[in-house]
């Protein structure tokens, strides 16, 4: 029988607060790892992690303080969009 799980690989911390995820796509057949691929994305303190590991869930909820949360929307803009 195949199973596919999603398991956060790796999580790393940046100087922002923010959170560099690579998500492993595992395939097993018969509790075999048969298949393992990759995907990585970029967390922003305050983003909705519902759908995501437990892994980045858990992290998340230890380092994204309400205080951490309130400095990243307060931050000046790094890359302003030019004006219409």
């Amino acid at each position: 029988m195949l199973t596919k799980t999603l398991e956060a690989g790796v999580i790393e911390i940046l100087s922002t607060r923010q959170m560099q995820v690579r998500e492993d796509t595992v395939i097993y057949e018969d509790e075999i790892e048969i298949s393992r691929t990759f995907t990585r994305y970029v967390l922003n303190p305050g983003d909705d992690v519902s759908d995501k590991p437990q892994m980045v869930k858990d992290v998340a909820g230890v380092i994204w303080t309400p205080e951490v949360v309130s400095d990243w929307k307060a931050r000046p803009p790094e890359f302003p969009l030019p004006p219409a």
